[in-house]
């Protein structure tokens, strides 16, 4: 019994640590390389980004995502960018390095589109402290092999364009692998094919006041793999040409966001967002909290670009 109240308990929590695995930060809005690697170097400047976020906040051991990030124009062409996230929660912990590409092409005088993948490798483990637990018993393989690590590689395949600089559709495949090998894994999996988790997203930036203020709608229609479908729907408004961010989201998941940012230097932005659920569980919770924190260097052959434009 204690093996069986043991094993339940790590397939909910690892079920619950991947279904984080695409889309951990709500802060694609700001940063679309979050969802859609192939906004690899998009605007020609090198980004280096890190993103913190606490989840449920009030409950023991809730979900905490932490990254660290860098992309960046190679040439004209192509853009490349390379990322370490972690999250742990409860007794479960992942690490997952990822490698984005993405290759630029100018269809139209204001159109720009880059086709992008990305291939990524994620290490689940068990804390140790779980083999001193109640209900480990010595020479359990479920546990000591979880303790051990598991290993997940997967890939995903986008594409994003930008018309006239200010309106954007991006569109990401996600686990193209790892649906493929829990197909081969279980023949009664009928599935819906090799291409049925995605993440959609687009948006229109108004400007307004001669550059001094602006109002960006934009939506996300997310579904991966173990985790629930959901759909984003976000204002964002920049003030004094984007040198101040506040933005609101609605989620079908019944959560609430604000955002706020701001552009300390003309290479340094920090924002930071704020979640609260309309479920019942938010009586226990103190909500959910991300921060990031971008860094922008301009090459050479783009200094008169505008850093971080979309």
């Amino acid at each position: 019994m204690k093996k069986v109240l043991l094993t339940a308990f790590l397939a909910f929590l690892g079920t619950m640590v991947f279904a984080q695995q695409e889309a951990i930060y709500n802060q694609y809005n700001v940063a679309p390389i979050l969802v859609n690697p192939a906004a690899a170097g998009f605007d020609e400047v090198h980004t280096i980004q890190l993103n913190a976020r606490g989840q449920w906040l009030g409950f023991p051991d809730a979900p905490k995502n932490f990254g660290v990030q860098y992309h960046g124009p190679l040439g004209k062409t192509f853009g490349f960018g390379m990322a370490v996230m972690g999250e742990s929660a409860a007794q479960i912990s992942s690490v997952r390095a990822r490698l984005n590409a993405g290759f630029r092409f100018k269809l139209q005088e204001n159109v720009k589109l880059s086709i992008g993948f990305s291939t990524d490798i994620t290490q689940f483990s068990v804390n140790n402290g779980v083999l001193n637990g109640a209900y480990y018993e010595q020479g359990d393989d479920i546990i000591e092999n979880a303790v051990n690590g598991q290993q997940l590689f997967d890939a995903s395949l986008a594409g994003y364009i930008r018309f006239y600089e200010n309106t954007y559709i991006g569109l990401s495949l996600t686990n193209l692998i790892a649906e493929r090998l829990r197909n081969i894994g279980d023949p009664n999996n009928s599935g819906g094919g090799l291409f049925q988790h995605y993440v959609l997203m687009a948006g229109h930036k108004f400007e307004l006041s001669e550059n001094k203020f602006s109002l960006e709608p934009s939506v996300m229609v997310r579904s991966v793999m173990d985790s629930p479908f959901n759909v984003d729907v976000n204002l964002k408004a920049g003030l004094l040409d984007d040198k101040l961010i506040a933005g609101l989201s609605y989620r079908s998941l019944k959560t609430i966001g604000v955002l706020a940012g701001t552009e300390l230097t003309d290479k340094i932005k920090f924002f930071y967002t704020f979640d609260l659920s309309m479920q019942d569980l938010q009586q226990y919770s103190a909500g959910s909290h991300e921060i990031s924190l971008i860094l922008g260097f301009k090459g050479a052959e783009n200094r008169k670009s505008k850093f971080g434009r979309r």
